[in-house]
């Protein structure tokens, strides 16, 4: 079997564009889960017994079922459920929102509880209420013990987008799905779908190791 460079070349605006379309959901759909993740995290690890068992619910309801599973019933059971309608794009954002939220939780929990407790009680003993001491005494340490586990986070979830073929969402993955149907040419399209994860991971990762040296160097 030959492989046909000029397939590839007539592929790319399709699948550029369902590149785009994954950008979208992993940047919207963490930015949701950093804010979730942080609120859950610190709930874990600071919160009464109450406040902690809610956050202990959350993310191990959402840890121990698949990410296909949760978007399957955001999408179809939600509307049985609640008579809400979700189309596919919004069920992907929050199904992202939902799933890094819990994982990021846990990153944020064993960050914080890492710092060294003299730290803590330092500031306490300076007068500062607990938020001051949270903010600006243990999280910026707390922060750097974050970066590299987030790292691997946000690559999880811009693959995990792949995964929102089930619901018709027109991702990169979707729009390969679709030019190989059209063509049959399996190996060119694949081969271009995969280089194009393949960048958009890489230049993650490369961001993300510029910040961690930012950080140590800091």
């Amino acid at each position: 079997m030959n492989f046909e460079w000029p397939i590839i070349y007539s592929s790319m605006p399709a699948l550029l564009k369902g590149a785009e379309l994954t950008i979208y959901i992993t940047v919207i759909g963490l930015v949701g889960g950093m804010l979730i993740g942080l609120l859950f995290g610190l709930m874990r690890a600071y919160g009464n017994a109450l406040i902690r068992s809610i956050a202990t619910l959350y993310i191990g309801l959402v840890r121990g079922t698949p990410i296909v599973v949760q978007v399957m019933f955001i999408y179809f059971a939600l509307p049985v459920l609640i008579g809400l309608r979700v189309d596919p794009l919004s069920a992907a954002i929050v199904t992202i929102i939902v799933n890094s939220g819990a994982y990021i939780a846990e990153i944020v929990r064993g960050s914080f509880q890492s710092v060294a407790k003299g730290l803590h009680e330092a500031g306490l003993a300076l007068g500062m209420p607990k938020w001051r001491v949270l903010a600006f005494v243990v999280g910026p340490v707390a922060f750097r013990r974050m970066v590299p586990p987030l790292g691997n986070q946000f690559i999880v979830s811009l693959k995990d987008t792949s995964l929102f073929i089930v619901i018709g969402v027109a991702e990169l993955t979707r729009q390969g799905q679709e030019i190989m149907a059209s063509n049959f040419r399996a190996v060119e399209v694949w081969t271009a779908v995969a280089i194009l994860y393949l960048i958009m991971i890489g230049l993650l990762s490369l961001g993300l190791r510029l910040i961690e040296k930012r950080m140590h160097v800091l």
